[in-house]
């Protein structure tokens, strides 16, 4: 079931282009996120919010996982789906959770992010990425 999971579906050229254009830049827009956190951290200071009752340090290093880690592994295309899935996580407790009836001003910024995040799962990592070079070719078509 793994296997499959990993499995990476080749799709028309212009397709995997779209894609790999998608998920290198919704890596690359969240990861000066992350690194804001991570310097925060470097830096000394834990002040962060608690949305899920896990405590402020917990909360924010997985916010940094999440932000950065996962978005550099997602802009490479490596385990492209688990790392969506967190992002994914993250976004649904950022716009659901923490911004969650503040009005859709507040919402709009993490669902800028989780909508593309959810075609990305949906549709996988495409043929440019490290992915389908690790875990097969298989034709859809």
């Amino acid at each position: 079931m793994l296997k499959k999971f990993f499995k990476v579906t080749a799709l028309p050229p212009y397709v995997d282009l779209a894609i790999a254009i998608l998920r290198v830049g919704m890596g690359f827009l969240m990861i000066p996120h992350g690194y804001q956190k991570l310097i925060k951290v470097l830096n000394g200071s834990y002040a962060f919010g608690d949305p899920l009752g896990l405590g402020e340090v917990p909360s924010l290093l997985l916010a940094i996982f999440a932000e950065l880690f996962c978005s550099i592994l997602l802009l490479l295309g490596l385990f492209t789906k688990p790392a969506l899935a967190v992002l994914i996580f993250t976004m649904v407790v950022a716009v659901f959770v923490v911004n969650g009836g503040q009005g859709f001003d507040k919402m709009e910024k993490g669902l800028l992010f989780l909508i593309p995040y959810i075609s990305l799962f949906i549709w996988g990592p495409g043929r440019y990425s490290i992915d389908y070079r690790l875990f097969g070719k298989r034709r859809r078509f």
